[in-house]
């Protein structure tokens, strides 16, 4: 009975390992990036995952409006905003 627990130890302790190296960390940035999308206010200047900046001209639920030059406003998925800029940034 002891050696079959003993055999299951090393198993058990790189669970222990994986969790808190992968997958606890990503946890935690899933939910900062769930906190910063739900933080998007009009105005906001943000980055998409396309690399393109922009200015946040219209709130939906799961689509934005950016408007990436004067006149030029673009739709897209909430979930591809990647980082929110300073204010003052894009000119």
């Amino acid at each position: 009975m002891q050696s079959s627990l003993m055999s299951m130890l090393p198993l058990v302790l790189m669970f222990v390992v994986l969790y808190f190296v992968m997958i606890r960390p990503q946890m935690k940035k899933q939910k900062e990036h769930r906190a910063m999308v739900e933080a998007l206010a009009k105005g906001d200047e943000v980055v998409t995952s396309g690399g393109v900046l922009g200015k946040v001209s219209k709130l939906g639920d799961s689509y934005l409006g950016v408007e990436i030059s004067n006149g030029v406003e673009v739709t897209i998925q909430r979930g591809s905003v990647v980082q929110v800029l300073p204010k003052g940034t894009i000119k």
